[in-house]
C-alpha cells in the first residue's frame, strides 16, 4: 500500500515539473485597461506569439489604468524584469506600454531588441501608433500594426542594418508626400519657364507669307542634299545606389533589476 502511495505522488511531482514550463510563460498581451475585446483580444494573443516565436525575441503589449506614480519608463522596465519576459541569456525582447491614466506610450527593450530598435526606430513606431489609431481609440487596429512592423523591424535587424535615423521605412503616406511634392514642383518649374516663354514672344507678329521671314539676301542654295551615314551611341550605367546617412543608435539606462534597456515614448 504505501509503495503504492509513494509510486502516486512520485507521478504528481513528475506531472507538476512537467507542467512548469507552461505555467511559468508569461501572458505576451496583459490588457488590464480593458481596451479589446474578447476576439480582438485573442487574435492579438496569437500573433504576438507567434512573431515572438519567429523572431525569438518576446514581443509584449500591456495596458494599465494607472502605474502607480512610477515613470512609464520604471514601470514598463519592471514589468518586464519581473514578469519573466525576454528569450535566450541576454533576455531578448520589448514591450510596449499604455498608461491611460495620463496617455502615456512607452516602448522597452531589452537584450538584441536594444539594437533592433533605435531610438529613432522607437520615434518611427510611436508615430505609427498614432496614425494607426490609438489617439481615435482604436486600439485593435494600432497593436496588430505595432506588432506588424516589430516583425519587419527584426527582420530588418537581422540583415545587420537596422532601422535608424536616415534609413526608417517608408509608408505609403511617405510616398504620397513625395508623388504630390514632385508634381507640385514640376507645376511651378512649367508655370515659370512658360512665363518667362511668353513674355519673350510678346513682340513677335504674325506674318502672312514665309518669305517675310527671311532676311534679303541671307539663303542663296543652289543644290542641298543630306545623307545619314551611320550613328554611334554610346551608353554609360550609372548606379542609383546612395548610402544612408546612418547616425543614430541606442541609448540605454539601467533598470532596478540592474538590466541594461533600450527605450522611448510620448503622449498620445
Amino acid at each position: 500500500m504505501m509503495k503504492k502511495i509513494i509510486c502516486a505522488l512520485l507521478a504528481l511531482a513528475l506531472t507538476a515539473l512537467l507542467a512548469l514550463p507552461a505555467l511559468a510563460a508569461p501572458p505576451l498581451l496583459v490588457d488590464e485597461a480593458g481596451l479589446l475585446s474578447e476576439s480582438e483580444a485573442a487574435a492579438l494573443e496569437e500573433k504576438l506569439a507567434a512573431l515572438s516565436a519567429q523572431w525569438k525575441n518576446d514581443i509584449v503589449i500591456v495596458t494599465v489604468d494607472s502605474t502607480g506614480g512610477a515613470s512609464p519608463e520604471a514601470f514598463a522596465d519592471d514589468w518586464f524584469d519581473y514578469g519573466g519576459y525576454g528569450q535566450g541569456e541576454s533576455y531578448d525582447g520589448l514591450l510596449l506600454l499604455l498608461d491611460m491614466d495620463t496617455r502615456d506610450w512607452h516602448i522597452s527593450t531589452c537584450g538584441g531588441a536594444i539594437d533592433a530598435f533605435t531610438d529613432a526606430g522607437i520615434e518611427f513606431l510611436g508615430k505609427r501608433l498614432i496614425a494607426d489609431g490609438l489617439s481615435d481609440g482604436e486600439y485593435a487596429a494600432a497593436f496588430n500594426g505595432f506588432a506588424d512592423w516589430c516583425g519587419q523591424f527584426l527582420a530588418r535587424a537581422e540583415t545587420g542594418r537596422p532601422y535608424d535615423r536616415g534609413s526608417l521605412p517608408r509608408t505609403a503616406g511617405d510616398y504620397a508626400k513625395i508623388l504630390l511634392l514632385g508634381l507640385g514642383g514640376g507645376l511651378l518649374i512649367a508655370f515659370l519657364f512658360t512665363g518667362s516663354m511668353k513674355k519673350k514672344l510678346r513682340t513677335v507678329r504674325r506674318k502672312q507669307q514665309a518669305a517675310d521671314y527671311l532676311r534679303p539676301g541671307s539663303l542663296q542654295l543652289a543644290y542641298a542634299n543630306e545623307q545619314l551615314l551611320f550613328r554611334n551611341v554610346t551608353r554609360t550605367l550609372r548606379n542609383s545606389d546612395t548610402p544612408s546617412s546612418g547616425g543614430g543608435g541606442s541609448t540605454t539606462h539601467k533598470s532596478s533589476s540592474g538590466r541594461s534597456h533600450g527605450g522611448g515614448g510620448g503622449k498620445f
